[in-house]
């Protein structure tokens, strides 16, 4: 199991918790590491050390600010995708007016199922099962406007309608990837929480070596370092968090239609 899959199983708080509680052992590690050393060898607190920690703390906040600035870019994606799959979803339905009968009918009673389908989930077998449902729609669709082509080539209305149709079933797939295999590469992800942990018994080793504890500057740095791992980790999470991305352009949607509650998947 990687090391993303094993955070995926923690709920966000969890994650929060076990770095914590990691954070913790690996500095009391390295407090007393540092003051047995220091009782050996009384020069080495005039050593580079305290430079070395800030130096490596530098690190790690550059390294944060890449893996923030990177889960932020797919968080604002996976929204804006909401957005434009909403927007042609309800141009199809409207195109779909211009077309003759039945097929104007059938369309827009598919449509109908369809919005509901596109309303993301925190099941990620549900999720698979509507993706599922979802093609099977898109070609239902495509069968009912590739007739209608036959039928009138020439027609720029049935042109404009092909065109939106076009745009849905291709923000199917960029949603798709967008929601669930575009996430922070897992390299960063585990480098960002080794780093920080090296790091947190770096300063701990320092604070041995000086023998000048201090539980309060440990807790807060702790706390603040771990509260912008998590926000990291509940960013790159598509489905489940404290951040998740609004699908209310959907449910609008699914109002203005009057959709169709969505197929039970077979089995």
């Amino acid at each position: 199991m990687s090391f993303q899959q094993v955070l995926d199983s923690l709920p966000i708080g969890g994650v929060f918790v076990a770095f914590a509680l990691c954070a913790l052992t690996v500095i009391e590690v390295g407090y007393r590491y540092g003051y047995w050393w220091q009782e050996r060898t009384h020069d080495e607190k005039e050593g580079p050390t305290g430079m070395i920690v800030g130096s490596l703390l530098a690190l790690i906040a550059f390294l944060l600010a890449v893996a923030m600035g990177m889960a932020s870019d797919r968080f604002d994606t996976r929204r804006g995708l909401v957005l434009a799959e909403a927007n042609s979803i309800g141009t199809t339905y409207l195109r779909a007016g211009y077309l003759p009968e039945p097929a104007s009918s059938e369309i827009r009673d598919l449509l109908r199922e369809y919005v509901p389908l596109r309303i993301a989930t925190d099941d990620l077998a549900e999720v698979r099962a509507r993706i599922a449902r979802s093609v099977e729609l898109q070609e239902k669709l495509w069968s009912v406007a590739e007739e209608l082509a036959r039928a009138t080539p020439e027609s720029d209305v049935l042109a404009l309608f092909i065109d939106s149709l076009n745009e849905t079933i291709d923000l199917n797939e960029t949603r798709v990837t967008a929601g669930i295999y575009a996430r922070v590469p897992e390299t960063i992800i585990l480098l960002l929480f080794c780093g920080s942990m090296l790091t947190l018994g770096m300063v701990g080793y320092n604070v041995g070596l000086t023998q000048r504890r201090s539980p309060l500057t440990t807790i807060v740095l702790i706390a603040l370092l771990g509260a912008v791992i998590t926000l990291v980790v509940d960013l790159d999470r598509p489905r489940d968090g404290f951040l998740k991305v609004s699908q209310q352009p959907l449910i609008d949607l699914q109002e203005q239609v009057g959709a169709l509650p969505p197929a039970n998947p077979p089995g």
